[in-house]
């Protein structure tokens, strides 16, 4: 029999002389970020990985391990999928502008762009609206670059400019230009009607019997729209519909969208930010018709944080993003993979 050739482990001196250019330019990237906050008067935050709840979204899945305490009683914790329910604790506790680099986890997450163990750097303002946010993660993206010299991001054949005047493109607007749908049709009393959204996008994407409407919705936003953003400039999607408010308080001036955004380079997706609910009922609330929806598919259901929720109704009016660093160090540095811009990867690939 013939064996078949394997590579050499990442650590072999050949394989890690082709990715430190991407590590150098992570280091670079690292300073002059974390050198931007600082100018501002931003403090840097380190916060607890395991957590009571990991998050409350439907599809995110989550580590679990299980603690002896000292008495020799056992507890579970989950690894945290984002410091949010950490940092707006800190919020609530008086603290205005902070940012955290969080390793954080995902289970039944890998690809090109997808690690099972990633860095997110997440900042939150209080008193601020979403538009101070949203102007931060631009500048913050173009610092990044500025620490690389590079002067477009190029991926997977698409290119974009992160110092030019970015898009600013509802996502109402998104799904009429690409997909030829009215979301906001399909959108009755803050819900969404499954049928009407079933119906408008049966020729555009493949639908199952059990999918609800964020089900569609998502494939509609993954197949059609997202592979339009962030072509030759940046791209700023704005005004999520209600039913994908997530964390994000309803738009005042239009109750069928919330103050929620994500901003894309070359069709990835780097950040996703919030002007932030602090309606604790109406927290609680979607957490739990959240959980009910992940327990019907997939059988399991995760805590809430009790200490979360009060938080929510106690922290002022704020706004907050979690940008994605490894994708950003990736289109920053100019490698072809997320897994070439992490120092180690994940455990057990070679």
């Amino acid at each position: 029999m013939i064996g078949v050739d394997r590579p050499s482990p990442w650590w072999t001196p050949l394989r890690h002389a082709d990715r430190r250019p991407f590590l150098a330019a992570r280091s670079a990237v690292t300073r002059a970020v974390r050198t931007w906050f600082e100018k501002r008067g931003f403090s840097e935050v380190e916060t607890g990985v395991l957590q009571i709840s990991p998050g409350n979204e439907t599809h995110l899945h989550a580590p679990r391990t299980e603690l002896t305490r000292a008495d020799g009683s056992r507890v579970q914790r989950y690894l945290r999928t984002s410091p949010e329910f950490a940092c707006k604790k800190l919020l609530a506790a008086g603290e205005t502008k902070i940012f955290e680099f969080a390793r954080v986890f995902r289970d039944r997450e890998r690809g090109d762009l997808h690690l099972p163990e990633f860095t997110m750097l997440e900042w939150y303002r209080a008193n601020d609206d979403i538009d101070a946010i949203v102007t931060d993660t631009l500048l913050v993206i173009a610092e990044a670059a500025h620490a690389t010299g590079i002067g477009r991001f190029s991926f997977r054949g698409k290119t974009a400019d992160p110092n030019a005047l970015p898009e600013e493109l509802t996502v109402a607007s998104a799904f009429e230009r690409f997909a030829g749908i009215d979301l906001l049709a399909t959108i009755v009393d803050g819900e969404g009607d499954r049928g009407a959204l079933a119906n408008a996008a049966r020729e555009r994407v493949r639908i199952a019997e059990d999918d609800t409407w964020s089900d569609i919705f998502s494939k509609v936003l993954v197949e059609h729209v997202e592979p339009h953003l962030g072509q030759g400039r940046l791209t700023v999607l704005s005004d999520y519909p209600i039913p994908e408010a997530a964390l994000a308080r309803a738009d005042p001036s239009d109750p069928d969208v919330a103050e929620r955004f994500e901003v894309y380079a070359c069709g990835v997706e780097l950040a996703n930010g919030f002007g932030e609910l602090t309606d604790a009922a109406e927290q609680r609330r979607r957490f739990a018709a959240a959980m009910d929806e992940k327990e019907r598919r997939y059988g399991e259901r995760y805590p809430l944080d009790e200490d979360f929720i009060a938080a929510v109704g106690a922290m002022p009016e704020a706004s907050g993003v979690a940008l994605g660093f490894d994708r950003l160090v990736m289109l920053a540095s100019g490698a072809p993979r997320i897994d070439q811009v992490v120092w180690t990867p994940p455990a057990g690939e070679t």
